[in-house]
């Protein structure tokens, strides 16, 4: 079992920053894929970024890509998603996602078996 713990959601401006922390705790993490997912009111569960535990490689959704960076602190078992240039279609709530590594990457929400409880941003225009 890996538990998951978000945090660091809030509101902020449009052009602002943010950065979401989640803390991953039980099973060890080693072949595990860490993602964040959003899901903005009446829409789908959406994949945002992934983060490869061991070999650090990375992966982003177009519509964040070059405003979002996804990190991991392999001591700690941390895993960070650095948010800036935010604008008002980032507001959703923020989820932390792990899954065991096959060899692939998957970038639909039912794929992932272990979930964090979510933190809400929330971007002023």
């Amino acid at each position: 079992q890996v538990q998951l713990v978000e945090s660091g959601g809030g509101l902020v401006q449009a052009g602002g920053s943010l950065r979401l922390s989640c803390a991953a705790s039980g099973r060890i993490l080693r072949n595990y894929v860490m993602g964040w997912f959003r899901q903005a009111p009446g829409k789908e569960r959406e994949f945002v970024a992934l983060v490869n535990w061991s070999y650090g490689g990375t992966s982003y959704a177009d519509s964040v890509k070059g405003r979002f960076t996804i990190s991991r602190d392999m001591p700690k078992n941390m895993v960070y998603l650095q948010m800036n240039s935010l604008k008002p279609e980032d507001t959703a709530v923020y989820y932390c996602a792990a899954d065991p590594y096959s060899g692939r990457y998957y970038y639909g929400a039912h794929e992932y078996d272990y979930w964090g409880q979510g933190t809400q941003v929330t971007v002023s225009s």
